[in-house]
């Protein structure tokens, strides 16, 4: 339990009795795989001939295919500027549709956009596709956060996270094997095959999807009270003790009408940066945003083409054996996150993030280009996988529990994209640091990061509370009630209690018409 306080989640906190609602939410994140596909998948293609002899150039020089780093920042950042574009459409989309929908249509742009990459030899096409594959999976990753953010039990929304996470990673070690399997091809099916796997995931999702419910907080926002009920009966096993799914009901029921009356007739986008949800949006903004902080996206990206540079023999080799370490690190996680605080995860991650930066930047500053220093770097970006990947989710996590259900999909639109910005400038700017016809810092770059995670491991410690197995509903009374960070942990929330132990006949109250945002 949280911090040792009385908890006012009605349901048992096990996982047996929710395998329902975890088998839905399995096959949500399935999402998040395309993403930790995409990365490993781009990243890989700047070092392969059949990739560089359509989109890059032959360097008489070196006897070595090449590509332009402009190109190169194009098309690794193209997906990210479409990732912030899309991300700012999420809260008013969502507010009129919902969240099922958008991943059909996140899964529609996937389709388009696969197919023009593989097809084209433009690059101007390319460009394009890369554009709406970032909208594709920004829509996938935003949408299926909040999706299981709002449908899964309070106490194993932890879990939840971390197979996300797991769903990522694995997207990564298969995009780094194929990768590996199909490098040295002479032809355009060096990267061709690899792009292919872009259609399974969404297919498998579009089914999915057919059988799965609305989220119901969603649905009592629209005023839909009834589908509501029907929706989280869907999401519970059959066999629920009924008052166990009346308590939840109550709670989401009672508290998302007190959200919606003090929002009735405004303008959210105004309304998230006013009084106590100002706290809320800029909590959740940080804490998403610690993902393109801690220097995650140039190691991700960029990894086998790093240790290419460097004179790392291989590297195709160690960026698959990083990423399965990336795996190992979630599964790491899977065993402590329903013990242990979220806060003591988070500062433990970004501290192990730092110091691995800050080590292989001194390594290659003692002994530039060495074999030494190689085998330094290597180590440590592996630990650097293992430590951002154990972490990684309940940033996310957090992010979408900080706003109310009113302004969930606003605030979490905004922080999406705040993220994916802060990504697509560390991808960007990251080839004039690494790549040797610019700077040519190599290892060094990780001297701004070892900085960056500092200041996060600070912040965590002052700012973010602590909401390990508390309900959204929880946590909307502990933000209402202004409650420093620090006491978050041992706070009882006593009104949150009295919704889960009354009965519809006493809550009822007046209906609020859903007002859509102006």
């Amino acid at each position: 339990m949280a911090g040792g306080a009385e908890l006012a989640n009605p349901l048992r906190l096990d996982v047996g009795s929710h395998r329902k609602c975890l088998a839905m939410c399995c096959l949500v994140t399935l999402a998040s795989f395309q993403y930790g596909l995409d990365y490993a998948l781009v990243g890989g293609f700047m070092a392969m001939p059949g990739f560089l002899k359509v989109f890059g150039y032959y360097n008489e020089a070196t006897h070595a295919w090449a590509i332009d780093t402009t190109v190169q920042q194009l098309i690794s950042s193209l997906m990210t500027i479409g990732t912030f574009v899309g991300s700012l459409v999420i809260g008013p989309y969502s507010a009129r549709f919902g969240r099922r929908p958008a991943l059909w249509i996140a899964s529609l742009l996937n389709f388009v956009a696969t197919s023009i990459m593989i097809g084209t030899t433009n690059l101007a096409a390319l460009y394009v596709a890369r554009f709406l594959l970032g909208i594709s999976v920004g829509w996938f990753l935003t949408f299926g956060q909040m999706y299981v953010n709002e449908v899964a039990p309070a106490h194993l929304r932890g879990l939840v996270f971390a197979i996300y996470q797991c769903q990522l990673s694995m997207g990564s070690v298969v995009g780094a094997a194929v990768d590996y399997g199909t490098k040295t091809m002479p032809t355009k099916n060096a990267y061709r095959i690899p792009l292919a796997l872009f259609y399974v995931v969404p297919t498998i999702q579009c089914l999915a999807l057919a059988f799965f419910p609305e989220s119901p907080r969603w649905l009592m926002t629209q005023g839909r009270n009834a589908d509501a009920t029907a929706s989280l009966r869907r999401l519970r096993n059959a066999n629920i003790d009924e008052s166990e799914f009346q308590g939840e009901l109550n709670e989401i029921r009672v508290s998302t009408r007190e959200q919606l009356q003090k929002t009735e007739g405004k303008r959210l986008w105004v309304e998230m940066w006013k009084g106590v949800n100002r706290r809320r949006s800029l909590l959740s903004v940080a804490i998403i945003c610690f993902h393109s902080a801690n220097g995650s996206s140039w190691i991700n990206i960029y990894t086998t083409y790093f240790l290419t540079v460097a004179g790392i023999s291989n590297a195709f080799g160690f960026s698959i054996m990083m990423t399965c370490f990336g795996l190992l690190g979630v599964l790491a996680s899977i065993t402590i996150v329903r013990q242990v605080d979220r806060r003591i995860i988070i500062m433990g991650g970004v501290a192990a993030c730092g110091l691995c930066q800050l080590a292989f930047a001194i390594a290659w500053t003692v002994a530039p280009g060495s074999a030494a220093t190689g085998r330094v770097m290597v180590a440590f970006i592996t630990l650097f996988t293992f430590f951002y990947v154990a972490y990684a989710p309940y940033a996310w996590l957090l992010g979408g529990e900080f706003p109310n259900n009113a302004f969930r999909a606003h605030t979490y639109g905004v922080a999406t994209a705040m993220n994916f910005l802060g990504n697509w400038l560390a991808v960007f700017t990251a080839p004039y640091f690494i790549n040797p016809a610019s700077l040519g810092w190599n290892a060094k770059y990780g001297y701004i990061w070892f900085g960056s995670n500092l200041i996060l491991f600070i912040f965590t410690w002052f700012f973010i509370p602590e909401t390990r197995d508390r309900t959204l509903e929880e946590i909307h009374e502990m933000f209402e009630a202004g409650i420093p960070a620090r006491k978050f942990k041992g706070y009882v929330c006593t009104d949150t209690q009295a919704m889960a132990h009354a009965r519809e006949k006493d809550v009822e109250g007046p209906q609020v018409v859903h007002i859509q945002d102006a």
